[in-house]
């Protein structure tokens, strides 16, 4: 889950699946469309947006890369 902040509703972040994000645009302002049709404002930029879903997919890769085995601690392959 990455955090985003909603343009004007002040400075409290949300948390957004980044698995339903369809397309990412600035317009002028960054815009996200999801899957389920719903649009959002945002007060990041579209390149903050990009660089914190690419580090949230690269944590999921690295935590499954680092897998162990739970009964002997052998990686798992």
């Amino acid at each position: 889950m990455i955090q985003l902040h909603r343009l004007g509703a002040g400075p409290a972040p949300f948390t957004l699946n980044p698995d339903l994000i369809v397309t990412v645009e600035a317009n002028p302002d960054t815009t996200i469309a999801l899957t389920t049709g719903t649009r959002v404002v945002v007060s990041e930029s579209v390149e903050a947006v990009v660089a914190a879903v690419r580090d949230w997919r690269a944590g999921i890769l690295a935590g499954a890369f680092h897998r162990t085995n739970a009964s002997n601690g052998a990686p798992l392959r």
